[in-house]
């Protein structure tokens, strides 16, 4: 007998597509202006998907602009803050969780603590200790800061003390040595968790404005969240640059997730209850 469908389930359905269109909108909205001549006369949204259309301007972008220079500094610095973060954040979680040290809760609460900190409110203190390491207009001066935050290694040390004691005491007996156990025991039974973080931390550099905006004095230092509306208040006040800019810049993420859409889901729903 088939089954009727109970109302949530077309209000759940009717919501996620309207969800779908809003956030989809602005990127289909994009991408028609990428294909628009510039200075064309627009006098309603829908002549912003009318012809005549043209490929040019994305010729024009990446090769007469300093979006792909942007678009390097974006992926270097948030590659190099991912793999720094996930090897920092694994080893300093473990030391906690599994190694008992004195006063290693203690230096849980204190990561805990700095979860209550507004970034902005470090950014004073921040500027001024790497300008006097000299590191202001670097790339080590865009990417240190950014592998100290806490939440990644608190989610890595709640991960941790979930593995049983018995396995890794198992593993000593046998003469394995904390290294052994790290790499070779616990690593492997945290793909998930280490998926998780890489996602938080790659795209939490990638979309970092704030700190990049006032480090990277030099625009040969921009990443893209920061010298996209540069270059759109430097060249033109015409929509079609800019959001061809912005098309360009997208385009490695969107390949991102397609290539890593079942590791992405997995790692954000890993916390996930379920029933």
């Amino acid at each position: 007998m088939k089954k009727t469908k109970k109302p949530g389930y077309w209000v759940l359905n009717v919501a996620s597509v309207f969800l779908a269109i809003l956030f989809l909108g602005p990127i289909v909205w994009a991408l028609a202006v990428s294909f628009q001549h510039e200075g064309k006369q627009i006098k309603s949204v829908i002549n912003w998907f009318t012809p005549p259309y043209t490929l040019g301007n994305y010729p024009k972008i990446i090769f007469n602009s300093q979006v792909p220079t942007w678009l390097f500094n974006s992926l270097i610095i948030a590659v190099i803050c991912t793999v720094l973060t996930v090897i920092i954040s694994a080893m300093a979680a473990y030391a906690i969780a599994k190694m008992n040290f004195k006063g290693s809760k203690l230096l849980f609460t204190y990561f805990l603590i700095g979860l209550m900190v507004p970034g902005e409110a470090t950014i004073v203190p921040l500027f001024i200790t790497v300008n006097n390491m000299n590191l202001i207009d670097t790339y080590a001066g865009l990417i240190l800061p950014s592998i100290a935050g806490s939440m990644n290694m608190i989610i890595m040390v709640t991960f941790f003390k979930g593995l049983p004691n018995e396995l890794l005491e198992a593993v000593r007996i046998d003469g394995g040595g904390e290294l052994t156990l790290f790499f070779k025991i616990v690593l492997p039974l945290s793909k998930t968790i280490l998926a998780t973080v890489c996602i938080f931390s790659f795209v939490g550099s990638w979309n970092n404005y704030l700190w990049p905006l006032l480090c990277a004095m030099s625009s040969e230092l921009f990443t893209l969240p920061v010298g996209i509306p540069t270059f759109a208040g430097t060249y033109t006040v015409d929509y079609v640059q800019p959001l061809t800019a912005s098309m360009v810049a997208s385009l490695p993420m969107i390949i991102i997730y397609i290539i890593f859409e079942k590791q992405i889901v997995a790692g954000i729903t890993s916390g996930a209850v379920k029933g």
